[in-house]
């Protein structure tokens, strides 16, 4: 299939440059991305008024598409600091200290839990689960609350998720788009799965402890109040964050302590039970939090237990607007390589299109030679391309299908370029290089998602370009 490239392609691909050379140098890409979207929109619009807008609109349409993960933080961060004026979480973390003792235990303990919970659940609800428990560990053993968002990061979103050998999501999609059955789509990743988790694991881990050697490690907090929250230290009662600690009987502590992990646990079983996935799940945990949030609430401070559950509510929405204020404009941008930008913009692009990303995507596969080193290449580009809008699921089908093309050509290695195509966008898009897509890891952890993101370039590039050459051989 001919894909005809405009000029709107070629403009949203400069900025997409442009906004990853920023992201490289540590600088902020807000204004680039709004005029990114202001430029876009004066192309399909050809009117000043419909091009300013776009940017309105675009954000609307981002926060309509982050609104479930905006909720989940706010009020999972709003059940956490009652249980840390409480108390209560001091109790709930003591039998873990015992197994996470060091900065390079709680790391790989952290990851390894977090990439079991996610092949069960899917990672944005293990990580509202697992940081809010183990990350008060992991910060008092010296683990930096940024490397503990690395390890939940890439081993959820980034090994769990790119496999997805429980749920069978993402192989799926690819497997139909290549014409493939699942099984062999998930047989051929299983080798470059572990290849790409071990090698980028490996390298975060190892640039984390040389720059925390050297003295050039960056924490990456949101804020001064998140590093004295993640201890467990001190916490903030109310809405003007008073450091204020509420004192609960010790039995009544340890009795919630134990309840309060029962009752996630519950979740987890209701979850497998209800096969329940992605929103589904993540409502669950919520709405399991906003109750824990009214019970403790209510206990802690009695008399005022109604003033102060609204209280906590406000804090926990003020740190999860803070959180993805920033991200809002860039998401705007991203989002419009997608379907948004027919919503948004109307019809613009050719009939053909499958969406400006996409659209690059084949664009790629059509213009390069037809072998296994250059088809190995190619898909890994192209998902890596197609998982910037941040979704890491959009563009596999494309994956699958120009995976299909080259295997058609070449007469060999479907299966495997199939996978690899998948890993890439999964990896890049699905919640380890773009800020607004590892959001959950950073909100729950208190750190920027941009630092984030910068802390996890490097290993995933590398990660990327190893696994390319390891699937050069497999093809």
């Amino acid at each position: 299939m001919d894909i005809q490239l405009l000029p709107i392609h070629w403009v949203y691909l400069a900025f997409i440059v442009f906004i990853l050379a920023l992201l490289i140098k540590r600088r902020d890409t807000t204004m680039i991305c709004v005029v990114g979207i202001l430029a876009l929109g004066f192309m399909a619009t050809e009117t000043v008024s419909g091009s300013i807008t776009g940017i309105f609109n675009s954000f609307i349409y981002a926060t309509k598409e982050l609104i479930g993960t905006i909720f989940i933080i706010s009020i999972v961060v709003a059940m956490s600091r009652v249980l840390i004026v409480t108390g209560i979480n001091e109790k709930m973390v003591a039998p873990l200290t015992r197994f996470l003792r060091t900065p390079a235990l709680a790391f790989w303990g952290i990851g390894i839990i977090m990439m079991i919970g996610s092949w069960f659940f899917w990672p944005s609800p293990g990580v509202a689960l697992i940081g809010a428990v183990l990350l008060p560990v992991a910060v008092r053993v010296g683990l930096p609350a940024l490397g503990a968002a690395m390890a939940m990061n890439l081993f959820g979103h980034g090994i769990a998720l790119s496999g997805d050998y429980i749920i069978q999501g993402a192989p799926k999609l690819t497997a139909d788009a290549a014409g493939l059955p699942v099984s062999a789509v998930m047989e051929a990743s299983v080798p470059l799965v572990i290849v790409m988790g071990l090698v980028t694991t490996v390298t975060a881990f190892w640039m984390m402890r040389r720059d925390m050697k050297n003295g050039t490690w960056r924490d990456g907090l949101v804020s001064s109040n998140s590093a004295n929250s993640l201890d467990g230290s001190t916490g903030p009662v109310d809405a003007s964050s008073t450091e204020v600690q509420v004192h609960l009987p010790q039995g009544l502590k340890k009795w919630l302590a134990v309840l309060i992990p029962l009752l996630f646990a519950a979740d987890v079983i209701a979850m497998f039970l209800l096969h329940l996935q992605g929103g589904d799940a993540t409502a669950l945990i919520g709405g399991t939090a906003v109750l824990i949030l009214v019970a403790v609430t209510l206990l802690a401070h009695r008399n005022q237990g109604l003033e102060q559950t609204t209280a906590y509510l406000i804090e926990g929405f003020q740190f999860g607007f803070k959180v993805f204020g920033p991200v809002i404009p860039i998401a705007a941008f991203f989002y419009l390589g997608d379907s948004a930008f027919g919503e948004l913009f109307g019809k613009v692009l050719p009939e053909s299109s499958q969406g400006i990303v996409n659209d690059l995507g084949v664009a790629l596969a059509h213009t390069v030679p037809l072998n296994g080193a250059v088809g190995a290449v190619t898909l890994t580009v192209t998902g890596a391309i197609t998982g910037l809008d941040g979704s890491g699921f959009s563009g596999i089908s494309l994956a699958g299908s120009i995976a299909h093309l080259f295997a058609t050509a070449i007469g060999s290695g479907a299966a495997t370029l199939t996978a690899l195509g998948q890993v890439a966008a999964i990896w890049v898009g699905g919640g380890t290089l773009i800020p607004w897509a590892l959001i959950p890891a950073a909100a729950i952890c208190g750190v920027s998602p941009f630092e984030l993101a910068r802390r996890n370039l490097v290993p995933v590039l590398i990660g990327l370009t190893v696994t390319t050459v390891v699937a050069m051989f497999l093809v």
